[in-house]
Parts: structure tokens; C-alpha cells; sequence
């Protein structure tokens, strides 16, 4: 008796071993690994810029510093007034800096202090919508006596449809690439696996622009140039090959 149970045992012990063995055979058995293709497309489109952003300031120096400010508050309230006329709506006008500080002077021979005057700067940050009257509004400006006009940076208000159009064509661009090059190596393309982008949006800039001298400046007719905006969209696919 104890001779059979024995007997049964060591045979179910067996095929326990054996179903064991079969079922890590399957589970080890190597997977063929996923073969991929890399692409980059680029989509690039060209803008005229309808905005401008300037920035314009008024500088003053003198004995005091209360007829520093008076004579600043003066000059920046023309100028103001200066843009309202030209145009430029009142929301679009924006005050970025004010700053009053001493400037002391020096005897160059003994380094002795000589005097003191008081500066007073005053910037206003200006959103220009109408491009084409850009450089009457400059002229304008400096005649109120604007004296410190820093940069013009110009802009397109609405570039959603255009980025849309640049990510179309980045992605249509690095299709096309993948098509070719499996069509070069012999595959064909199989599921899109991923895929990212990336904007560039670069701002073109001109010159700075201003003449000292307060509001009796007369200032030439100023030439703008407000070239190209160019957006450019970079995508980076992957796609299963077979």
C-alpha cells in the first residue's frame, strides 16, 4: 500500500515538473522587437506684422528735484496728449518706469563735489495698431518732447491661424520624409507611435530712435521698415516600420 501511494506521488510529482517547464518556455519565449523610424518636419510660415510696441521716455535734469518732476510731468503730459491726437487709444498708453534720482557732480582735478542736479525719467510703454502711420506718430512725440524712444518691436495681434498653418505643414513635411525613406529602404510605414512640436517665434526689431532737447526738437520724417514675422514649427515623429 505504501508502495503505490508512493508510486502516485513521485508520478504526480513529475508532471507537476513538466507542466512547470512548458509554461516557462512560453513565458521566456523572446518577442521580436519593435522596429522604428524617426523623422523631422518643419513648417515655416511668413507674416507682415500689423502692431508695434514702443517704448518712449522723457528725460530731465535740474537744480531741484520738485522742478525736475514738475518739468517731466510737463514734457510726458505732452506727449501723451501727443499720441491721443495721433490716434493711439487710451488703453493702449501704459506707464513702465518712473524713477527720480541725484546726480551728483565731481571736480575732475580734486574729485571735489561740485553740485547736484535731480533726473527724472518717465516711460510709457505704447501699443501702435496702425502701423502705417507709425513714423508721423515718432515725429509727433519728439516735437512734444519725448527725448528717450528705446525700441520698436513689432508683432502680429492673431498668429493662431498662422501657427496652425506652419504645424500643418511640419507634420505633412515629415510624412512625406518617412514615406520616402521607407520607401528607400525597402519597409513601409506602419502606426504612428509618437510625436512632438516645437514653436519659434522670433521678433523682429528696428533701430532705436530719439533726439534730445525736449519739445523744441524738430524731427525729420522717420523711415519704418516693419519687415517679416516668420513662425516656424518643428515636429519630431515616430513611426513603426515593417
Amino acid at each position: 500500500m505504501k508502495t503505490k501511494i508512493l508510486i502516485v506521488f513521485v508520478v504526480l510529482l513529475a508532471a507537476f515538473a513538466l507542466s512547470a517547464c512548458g509554461a516557462t518556455t512560453v513565458n521566456q519565449a523572446a518577442q521580436p522587437p519593435q522596429r522604428t523610424m524617426n523623422v523631422n518636419g518643419t513648417g515655416t510660415v511668413n507674416l507682415a506684422p500689423d502692431i508695434a510696441y514702443i517704448n518712449i521716455g522723457v528725460y530731465t535734469e535740474k537744480p531741484t528735484a520738485a522742478e525736475a518732476v514738475a518739468e517731466n510731468n510737463t514734457q510726458t503730459q505732452q506727449v501723451i496728449d501727443a499720441l491721443k491726437a495721433a490716434g493711439v487709444d487710451a488703453k493702449d498708453i501704459q506707464t513702465t518706469n518712473f524713477s527720480i534720482y541725484p546726480n551728483t557732480q565731481y571736480d575732475p582735478q580734486t574729485n571735489q563735489k561740485i553740485g547736484t542736479t535731480y533726473v527724472v525719467n518717465n516711460t510709457v510703454n505704447v501699443t501702435v495698431r496702425k502701423l502705417s502711420q507709425l513714423g508721423e506718430l515718432l515725429d509727433a512725440t519728439v516735437k512734444a518732447g519725448a527725448n528717450n524712444i528705446n525700441s520698436v518691436q513689432f508683432d502680429v495681434d492673431d498668429k493662431s491661424s498662422a501657427i496652425k498653418q506652419a504645424r500643418d505643414a511640419a507634420v505633412k513635411d515629415a510624412r512625406t520624409q518617412a514615406e520616402e525613406l521607407a520607401s528607400a529602404a525597402g519597409v513601409s510605414l506602419g502606426d504612428l507611435q509618437t510625436i512632438s512640436f516645437y514653436d519659434s517665434i522670433p521678433t523682429p526689431m528696428v533701430e532705436a530712435y530719439g533726439k534730445g532737447g525736449g519739445g523744441n526738437a524738430v524731427a525729420a520724417s522717420v523711415p519704418v521698415n516693419p519687415g517679416q514675422l516668420t513662425i516656424t514649427v518643428t515636429v519630431n515623429m515616430t513611426y513603426e516600420i515593417k
